[in-house]
């Protein structure tokens, strides 16, 4: 789907569920700014509060693409930033702060995703938030939290921090070997953003019937605990595996002639389904294969017999054949596989954001998710440059004049 493309126009005439819903936003980075943006995609007016020397730090994140006045914007920033509108406010100016706390009002949400106790200590966290502005909703994104003690208060934390405190990267740690960290992109980020969204959603519905605002505060290493939910859950069953052994199931990758895919098998009918679609029905009675701790002693054996049945095939027909006969199988599909990927055209996952640098190439980021069938898609509008709404925002919502701007511009308070 291309940048401005409409999908289910048919839809349009219903609007979007968050049509009216405002959020202000004092973010940076992937947990936040990707929770927002989801926000705007189900019709949430998002306006972005940036530093004014050099905005966002995910805009100083590599590869990077040059806006129209030759400054860099990186790859966080590009694909977090869809649908928003940005003015650059120096938060820790008495000006700046003030500036906040009179937009505050005309807001709906009021989100930041700072370490945790930052804001507050500038004078914008919660308790400054509602007093002057009792109804509001106020998302916070942190490490570690703010309203609970902890031992980890101050501690800066990105998505690896999280994922790595919850478990997960010790849980497939292979033995004698470093854990694999950030195996799979910012799932710290993107999942506490998830809880962060549903925090918000969970809070606007209660203060439709109460009238009551309130704080929603989102901890990553809580968000990753819960995504994690493997490891406590099974170790307090005691399904206690030695690094690198796993469950006692086949969840495991395997070559095809063609690319890698994964099977997971965790009960003995698909095990047998396995072995008869293989031309291997005799495994079913041998002993070596008998119980679901053997299938683990013996993987290898397996994993021989299902490269010799897929060696003449691509990773995507084996998968093809396993799910037609009962089996759970996905291939390993790389980038360009994802990007020519019909399911993922079909669902459109993915917003091409036309270059202003002179390069042909496209950006490419993820589409939205979450499909309705009475909401339309779209249209994505592009991410903003560097301030570029500040006097447009200041001026509807507080009324300053030019002369007003050009006063806060002077002492660096707005740029």
């Amino acid at each position: 789907m291309q940048l401005g493309d409409i999908a289910n126009a048919g839809a349009l005439a219903n609007g979007k569920p968050l049509d009216g819903v405002r959020i202000l936003a004092l973010e940076q980075m992937q947990a936040l700014p990707y929770a927002t943006q989801l926000l705007a995609r189900l019709g949430a007016t998002v306006v972005k509060v940036e530093h004014p020397k050099g905005g966002d730090l995910g805009r100083g994140s590599m590869p990077a693409m040059k806006d129209p006045q030759g400054r860099n914007i990186g790859a966080t920033f590009m694909r977090n930033n869809l649908n928003k509108r940005s003015i650059c406010v120096d938060l820790k100016s008495d000006a700046g702060r003030d500036l906040i706390l009179r937009l505050a009002p005309k807001f709906d949400i009021v989100a930041e995703n700072f370490k945790g106790g930052a804001l507050a200590k500038m004078g914008l966290g919660y308790e400054d938030i509602r007093a002057v502005h009792p109804a509001a909703i106020y998302l916070s994104i942190s490490g570690f939290g703010n309203t609970t003690p902890t031992p980890y208060d101050g501690w800066p934390a990105y998505a690896g921090v999280a994922e790595a405190m919850s478990g997960l990267y010790d849980w497939k740690r292979q033995p004698g070997q470093p854990p694999a960290i950030s195996p799979v992109g910012a799932l710290g980020d993107i999942g506490t953003a998830l809880f962060g969204v549903i925090g918000v959603l969970a809070a606007l519905r209660q203060r439709d019937a109460t009238g009551i605002g309130q704080y929603v505060d989102i901890a990553m290493f809580d968000a990753m605990v819960s995504f994690a939910d493997v490891v406590v859950n099974y170790w307090s069953m005691g399904e206690r595996p030695e690094p690198g052994k796993g469950l006692n199931m086949i969840l495991d990758g395997f070559e095809a002639g063609t690319g890698w895919f994964m099977i997971q098998i965790g009960r003995e009918h698909e095990f047998a389904r396995l072995a008869e679609l293989i031309g291997k029905p005799e495994w079913t009675t041998e002993p070596r294969f008998a119980t679901r701790p053997l299938w683990r002693e013996n993987i290898e054996a397996i994993r021989a017999g299902v490269g010799e049945w897929a060696a003449s095939m691509t990773n995507i027909d084996a998968c093809q054949l396993l799910a037609k006969a009962g089996v759970a199988a996905g291939p390993c599909l790389n980038a360009q596989q994802v990007i020519d990927d019909p399911h993922v055209a079909a669902h459109n996952m993915l917003v091409e954001i036309p270059r202003v640098d002179g390069v042909a190439e496209r950006v490419i980021s993820p589409g939205n998710p979450v499909k309705m069938s009475a909401v339309a898609e779209g249209p994505e509008t592009r991410v903003p440059w560097l301030g570029e709404h500040t006097n447009e925002v200041l001026a509807t919502e507080l009324g300053l004049t030019p002369d007003d701007l050009a006063v806060l511009r002077a002492a660096g308070a707005i740029a």
